[in-house]
């Protein structure tokens, strides 16, 4: 047996030895419910699509890891905006709105809302683990406005869904925790 081949064979008895020796580590294992925000995150999502649909309808609803804002259009989604902001304000007017909660949400959708939305009452009080109140901020040369408040700034994704028929959803998913 060489010089080197010793060497190695000492080496790898030596770490073995040390990792028998070693302390056992306790392990944590993973959430059960998949709740990765890996590339989710607190800044603003944007997108420049061009087309024309309207908004039809608002709906929330809370899951597992995450409470969900989706916003159907008639429909390709169009351009859209999605970021923290210090106040919300109405669409046209520039007015503050005062909200519950430890942060707020602006989406911003280009699609004027459809006649059929029903957004009475205009603040809707929301009891999930994160969303608090869901805020209507107008449909204005169109554009139509929504405001999230939700308990702290926390995590985010936003993405779109093809459907149901010609429509299309922008879905907004804020996480219950970092």
């Amino acid at each position: 047996m060489g010089t080197m081949h010793r060497a190695i064979v000492a080496m790898v008895a030596a770490v073995g030895l040390a990792a028998s020796t070693a302390p056992a580590v306790a392990t944590v294992p993973a959430p059960t419910g998949g709740c990765s925000t890996v590339y989710w995150g607190s800044l603003p999502k944007t997108s420049t699509a061009v087309g024309y649909s309207r908004l039809t309808d608002l709906r929330t609803g809370s899951h597992s890891c995450f409470d969900r804002l989706v916003l159907d259009l008639s429909g390709s989604t169009e351009g859209y905006s999605v970021r923290y902001v210090d106040q919300l304000t109405g669409i046209g007017s520039g007015l503050p709105v005062e909200t519950i909660g430890g942060a707020q949400i602006e989406i911003r959708v280009d699609a004027p809302a459809s006649w059929s939305l029903d957004v009475d009452p205009a603040v809707q009080r929301l009891y999930y683990h994160t969303f608090r109140q869901l805020v209507w901020l107008g449909s204005f040369e169109g554009q139509s406005k929504v405001g999230l408040s939700v308990r702290a700034r926390l995590p985010m994704r936003v993405f779109t869904l093809d459907g149901p028929g010609d429509g299309s959803r922008l879905v907004i998913d804020v996480a219950r925790n970092w």
